[in-house]
């Protein structure tokens, strides 16, 4: 290679990386494995190390990946938030001991410990108490999650006992255990959302989210394994056993070890022993265990010398690919599903595997009949990484073609701007999309009807119901029809039927419409932001965007849909047999600021999320903008001058805390909190 061929394969290099990091970090989507990404940096780092005149300060090599997002305040870590050297071999890590005792003049011992694969936090305790949670971020800052971090319930917001510095931090990760994480994303699913891949990307992004309740809804746990700085402590070990002692949630899976034998021995056990544990794990960390070492040892520009991460690899099978199927979901997007010899995989029996979209078929160069590599994606969802070339048969020329129209109904597919799956877009023709959309109609979270697949099935093939509405004009003898059913089935469906339409609320029956990107959270903060079902289908894009956490994508598909005039027409009929479509009052509350919309900034006595309750309470909206729409402005201290130059600017009324509550009812408001020092700094 000339040294010109390396400086263009280093800055092809770092964009590759850089662009990799950002879909880890910010969106949450990886597309290539850990292991691909590591292989790349270090290509990278070689070459940089053959020509270090391309060595750049802003290259992937000296600098970590960045989870900053510009919806979060950011603040400064007190010590830099670096990342580990990460090694797949026992070698390396042999290597990364003997570095270490060259080093070091006196014996040491190592602290090894899970690699947990969450997101990476870091918490400040002042006075015992909770001030600040930080991410990673760039290193340097962090962005500000603290709201988030309070929900999730083993994070104590005050320490018990007795010996913690008066001001200190503690670092660690954000998981989602397996449970939470199926749970998410059969929701998901049921909205018609992207599932995660992984738990790690769920975690990732539910600490992000900008509201805090579904945040702590999401079922995160925190495990914490680091305190910085000089705290008395002797060794790591030491200081979080103490940590362990003021209620903080530390590892118990740690273990000293004083030699490479005792090392491998624990990564080899974990390496199996991992699947039994009800989270993600991919790898162990080894660190230096006595401070005094690791002080001697110190840092590189992105990696602590006294640590280094053992990744486990994957678990991979091999097995033949016999067929490909093309599955239309319940928002006609077409996904393609191997059929596989069945082979076993970390404990289960794998038939069947995504190839997620045309794209990656394309990119595999797969063929039927070919043996291919199947992983768990973060030990979950099964999914092909490759193809076995040397067991492909000569001459094979089976490649299978992603279908040009949709396998149910024949319509022509398409594919959005920016957006990897084919769509069928013959959403209310479409045999399998009608009946999913009825399905999810019908289901817990939604109209919580006594019915199933089974049920919506024969409906639908004897030609009495081809949407939601019509499920409501059915008779009993039309049910005495179906297979199976008797008159005690159908009084039992037609009272479910009849229950769900007194008692559902709002927010559930906009759930149950099916509209593409909108969840259970997102269909509750459109009903609460915009009151009934009118004032919603008349909103403009502007208008739906103004809503906390509803984006250009979610605001662009709920205008369309109510541009639909069918969907005009299912309302109608919805409305007529007794569904709710307008926010009920709650109790104590009444519609004192109905009509209006309030934007909040600041710090107050109580939490934005009590003052975001109180405004939904008594009829009004609120908003994370300020705009031409705004009624007030609610600042409290060290409101966002942002938000304040264009409060002024537009003419909004700037009200402050006190002036808020002389709205309400006498006794509206929430207790303020104990201390000031767990006070949120919200902007």
């Amino acid at each position: 290679m000339t040294k010109e061929q390396a400086h263009i394969e280093i800055e092809r290099l770092k964009a590759e990386l850089w662009e990799n990091s950002r879909l880890y970090y910010v969106e949450n989507a990886p597309v290539i494995s850990d292991y691909d990404y590591d292989q790349m940096l270090k290509r990278l780092e070689a070459l940089e190390d053959m020509y270090p005149e391309f060595r750049t300060p802003d290259s992937p090599s000296q600098k970590v990946g960045s989870d900053i997002r510009k919806e979060f305040v950011q603040y400064p870590h007190r010590y830099p938030m670096l990342s580990l050297q990460n090694t797949y071999s026992i070698g390396e890590v042999e290597d990364f001991a003997a570095r270490a005792q060259k080093t070091l003049e006196e014996g040491f011992s190592y602290s090894c410990e899970l690699k947990f694969d969450g997101t990476s936090i870091s918490l400040n305790y002042r006075n015992g108490v909770l001030v600040r949670a930080l991410t990673r971020g760039d290193g340097v800052v962090g962005d500000d999650v603290t709201s988030n971090a309070r929900r999730i319930t083993n994070i104590p917001l005050r320490l018990k006992g007795e010996g913690w510095p008066d001001d200190f931090e503690i670092r660690g990760e954000i998981l989602m255990p397996y449970t939470s994480f199926d749970r998410l994303n059969e929701e998901r699913a049921d909205a018609g959302e992207e599932p995660f891949a992984n738990p790690r990307n769920a975690a990732s992004g539910s600490l992000k989210l900008l509201d805090s309740a579904e945040a702590g809804r999401r079922g995160l746990i925190c495990t914490l394994y680091h305190i910085p700085g000089e705290h008395g402590f002797t060794s790591h070990s030491q200081a979080l056993d103490a940590a362990a002692s003021w209620g903080l949630p530390v590892s118990d899976k740690r273990k000293i070890c004083h030699s490479i034998a005792e090392i491998e021995e624990y990564i080899n056990y974990w390496d199996t022993e991992r699947h039994t544990l009800p989270f993600a794990t991919d790898g162990c960390v080894i660190k230096i265990n006595e401070l005094s070492a690791q002080k001697a040892l110190g840092f590189t520009s992105k990696f602590p010398r006294w640590a280094v991460a053992y990744k486990f690899k994957a678990e991979s099978v091999l097995t033949e690919l016999l067929s490909i199927d093309y599955q239309v979901g319940r928002t006609g997007a077409v996904t393609p599903v191997a059929n596989l010899a069945p082979v076993l995989l970390s404990g289960t029996t794998v038939k069947r595997a995504t190839l997620n979209n045309a794209d990656q078929m394309a990119l595999l160069d797969i063929r039927i009949g070919d043996w291919v590599y199947v992983e768990k994606g973060g030990e979950i969802i099964p999914k092909i990484t490759g193809i076995e070339e040397s067991k492909r048969s000569p001459g094979s020329t089976t490649v299978p073609r992603f279908p040009e129209v949709c396998p149910d109904c024949g319509t022509p597919l398409v594919r959005r701007e920016n957006e990897a799956k084919w769509f069928c877009p013959n959403e209310d023709g479409c045999p399998t999309q009608i009946k999913g959309k009825i399905v999810h109609f019908l289901g817990r979270k939604a109209m919580n009807v006594i019915a199933g697949d089974a049920t919506v099935d024969q409906l639908y093939a004897m030609g009495f119901v081809r949407t939601a509405a019509d499920l409501y004009t059915l008779s009993s003898e039309q049910l005495l029809q179906l297979d199976g059913w008797k008159e005690r089935s159908v009084l039992r469906f037609l009272d479910s039927l009849r229950e769900s339409a007194e008692s559902t609320p709002f927010e559930k029956v906009l759930f149950a419409l099916g509209i593409r990107y909108v969840g259970e959270t997102t269909a509750k903060q459109l009903a609460r932001h915009f009151g009934d079902i009118d004032t919603l289908a008349a909103a403009s894009e502007e208008e739906l965007r103004d809503v906390a956490d509803i984006g250009d994508v979610i605001a662009r598909s709920v205008y369309e849909w109510f541009r639909t005039p069918a969907h005009i027409d299912e309302i109608a009929r919805l409305k007529m047999a007794g569904l709710h479509f307008k926010v009920d009052a709650k109790e104590g509350g009444s519609d004192i600021l109905q009509g209006r919309t309030i934007v909040i900034s600041g710090n107050f006595s109580i939490s934005r999320e009590s003052l975001k309750e109180l405004i939904e309470r008594y009829g009004g909206r609120n908003s994370g903008s300020v705009s031409s729409k705004t009624t007030y402005l609610l600042a409290g201290e060290k409101a966002g001058p942002e938000k304040l130059r264009k409060a002024a600017q537009l003419g909004v009324e700037v009200i402050d805390e006190a002036r808020f509550m002389s709205m309400l009812p006498e006794g509206s408001a929430p207790q303020a909190q104990a201390s000031k020092e767990e006070d949120l700094l919200l902007f």
